[in-house]
C-alpha cells in the first residue's frame, strides 16, 4: 500500500508563512524615503525563512523581484535619479569595474539615494546576480561596517559578520536616512526565530546552534 500523501499546510497569501504562524500582524508599514528594490535568487525564494519578503512588506517603498538575471534593470536604473547598491567590498565581482563606495555614515545633510537595490542569496548567488546583471557594477555601493552580531540565530553562515538580507536592509537604511527609525522593519523577523526555536526545542536549538 503506498504511504497517503502528507497534506500541505495552509499558508497566509500574504506572508507565505503556515496560517497558523502568519507573521502579518507584526508587519508594520515602516516609512522610508529610499525606495528598495530585492533581487532574490530563485533559490531562497522557496526557503522557509525567507527574510526578504518580510522587508518588502515592511517598508513603504519596496519591490521583490525573483530571478537571476534582470532584462528589465536596465530600465529601472535609467528612470531612477540616484541609484545605489547594497554590496559588500568583493573584488573577484567589482575587480573588473570598481565603482564608486560611499561613505559609511551617511551625512543626514544629503539626499538619500532614489534606489536601494539589494541582491538576497548566498554569497556565491548573490556574486551570480550582480554578474548576470552589468548595469549593477557600475552603481555606487554601499557596505555594512562591523556592527552587533546577527540575530538570526537558526540559520548557520560560514561568515562571522554576516546578517540576514533584512537585517541588512535596515542597518542600510539607518545608514542613509539617519533621521529615520527602522527597528520596527525586524519585528516580524524577531517573531520568526522565535517560532523556530520553539518548533525546534530549546534543547535542540542549543545543541545545534550554540552561542
Amino acid at each position: 500500500m503506498l504511504n497517503a500523501k502528507k497534506p500541505t499546510r495552509p499558508r497566509c497569501e500574504r506572508c507565505s508563512r503556515p496560517v497558523s504562524h502568519c507573521l502579518c500582524a507584526a508587519i508594520q508599514g515602516v516609512p522610508n524615503r529610499t525606495r528598495v528594490l530585492v533581487l532574490q535568487h530563485p533559490d531562497e525564494a522557496k526557503h522557509p525563512l525567507n527574510t526578504a519578503r518580510l522587508a518588502v512588506l515592511g517598508l513603504e517603498r519596496a519591490e521583490l523581484l525573483v530571478g537571476e538575471h534582470f532584462p528589465e534593470l536596465d530600465e529601472i536604473l535609467v528612470s531612477a535619479t540616484q541609484p545605489l547598491l547594497l554590496f559588500p567590498d568583493d573584488p573577484s565581482v567589482l575587480r573588473a569595474n570598481p565603482a564608486s563606495r560611499i561613505p559609511e555614515h551617511a551625512d543626514s545633510r544629503v539626499a538619500p539615494p532614489s534606489l536601494l537595490i539589494v541582491p538576497d542569496g548566498t554569497w556565491r548567488k548573490a556574486r551570480r546576480i550582480v554578474r548576470l546583471n552589468p548595469g549593477l557594477l557600475a552603481l555606487p555601493r554601499i557596505s555594512l561596517p562591523a556592527g552587533e552580531p546577527s540575530t538570526y540565530r537558526v540559520r548557520k553562515a560560514r561568515e562571522e559578520a554576516a546578517v540576514s538580507t533584512i537585517e541588512a536592509i535596515e542597518r542600510a537604511l539607518s545608514m542613509l536616512e539617519p533621521e529615520g527609525y527602522f527597528k520596527p522593519l525586524l519585528k516580524p523577523f524577531d517573531a520568526l526565530v522565535a517560532q523556530q526555536i520553539e518548533a525546534m526545542g530549546e534543547e535542540v536549538f542549543r545543541r545545534n546552534y550554540p552561542a
